[in-house]
């Protein structure tokens, strides 16, 4: 039976205070091994640098412009192990838009392209580190704005899974990489295909009743977004319904990237007429779109139904009792 591989990619580091906030020192780690820029020379006199105290690569550069850097591998086990190098391009997963990137073998358009590392491979004995220089090339019409990506370090061991499926697994973990490529920056949001699909029980008041509500967040500019997100229902004449944050929204929305997100508000009402409506802000960015609903319990519409049902054929059957001459 053929091996279906999964490439399994975490990539974790300290969340971002702000954009470019100082985030808590943190190596990308998944256990084994961990990925982390290589800690900047002492200056004359000083102390020197604490492993990982940079948790991400930070960098800024014109277009046309080439950074050097390092990215140090550290291996936790026993054994030595081997990795690939490489560099890749971020962006937001579908399912809830965390931070991933491109694998090995996708199309890299920016900082998977741009940067290089030394070294394609590299072995790093047990408990021992191993230091990397890359070089990264900005392209002379490399667009203004924000260009996330990671140096990589994937171990290219197949790790065969338990169970009846026979799924072989390949690790990754990767040091986050935010360059700015200098010029006009535009921050811009939206929010778009608002829907609203209610789920309630068959005879009304017998249980509860919610609502599910699918949106997409879409950042339409060049820079990185830190968005929050606003949810208000309003029913008949302007009845307030619902009005809160909502906090199932990724914490940061990378340039040029739209995810499709869910929102459940439990107690909806099991009769309504109205309207949901949110609203996304980020920096000096304000965005809301929505969509109005109708709430009507299954029982109460299939009784009108009937009703409009049975007038209709009624009124018919009387309009060819009309037609026909009495005492024909």
């Amino acid at each position: 039976m053929r091996k279906l591989y999964v490439i399994l990619l975490p990539v974790l580091v300290a969340l971002l205070h702000g954009a470019y906030g100082i985030p808590v020192a943190h190596a990308a780690d998944n256990g084994n091994w961990s990925v982390y820029p290589a800690s900047p020379p002492r200056s004359a006199g000083g102390t020197p640098a604490e492993p990982g105290r940079r948790p991400c690569f930070y960098l800024s550069a014109d277009p046309g412009a080439t950074l050097t850097d390092q990215v140090t591998v550290t291996n936790k086990t026993a054994a030595p192990l081997t990795f690939r190098l490489y560099a890749a391009d971020a962006y937001n997963t579908e399912r809830d838009g965390g931070f991933a990137v491109r694998t090995l073998k996708e199309k890299q358009r920016g900082v998977g392209a741009w940067a290089k590392p030394g070294r394609d491979r590299v072995t790093v004995p047990g408990n021992s580190s191993v230091t990397v220089p890359y070089t990264m090339h900005v392209p002379e019409d490399a667009e203004p704005g924000d260009h996330p990506g990671a140096l990589v370090a994937l171990d290219e061991h197949i790790n065969p899974s338990t169970g009846p499926l026979a799924v072989g697994i390949q690790q990754a973990v990767g040091a986050r990489i935010y360059l700015r490529v200098n010029g006009p920056t535009v921050p811009a949001l939206s929010v778009e295909n608002v829907t609203l699909t209610h789920e309630q029980p068959l005879v009304p008041g017998t249980g509860e009743s919610s609502a599910l509500i699918s949106y997409t967040l879409y950042n339409r500019g060049n820079v990185t977004l830190n968005p929050k997100v606003a949810l208000k229902a309003e029913g008949l004449f302007g009845r307030d319904l619902l009005n809160r944050d909502l906090k199932t929204i990724p914490a940061e929305l990378l340039p040029r990237q739209k995810i499709r997100l869910t929102e459940r508000w439990a107690g909806a009402p099991q009769l309504e007429w109205g309207e949901v409506r949110l609203t996304a802000s980020a920096r000096d960015v304000r965005e809301s779109a929505g969509t109005s609903f109708f709430a009507l319990p299954w029982l109460v519409a299939v009784v009108l139904s009937a009703g409009l049902l049975g007038a209709a054929v009624w009124a018919r059957v009387r309009r060819v009792r009309a037609r026909v001459p009495e005492g024909s």
